[in-house]
């Protein structure tokens, strides 16, 4: 099922830019919710999102991982 909040693809760029434009979107203020396309699972990234307030969701499909992250309640 498609996400309702628009999607930012990040596909294409390579590590660590995903990353870096990841935290700059979330760093600019709002809750969320707020979701990417990354190729890969950015697994280094989740630790950060922890710590700052975040949740975040993975779903992995064959075009890669949709992550949406949020501030935690």
């Amino acid at each position: 099922m498609p996400s309702p909040e628009p999607v930012v693809d990040l596909r294409g760029l390579f590590p660590p830019e995903p990353m870096v434009r990841i935290l700059e979107a979330i760093g600019d203020g709002g809750d969320g919710p707020f979701v990417f396309r990354l190729a890969l699972e950015p697994r280094p990234l989740y630790p950060m999102l922890e710590r700052g307030g975040w949740s975040y969701i993975a779903r992995r499909d064959s075009g890669g991982v949709e992550l949406t992250i949020r501030r935690k309640p």
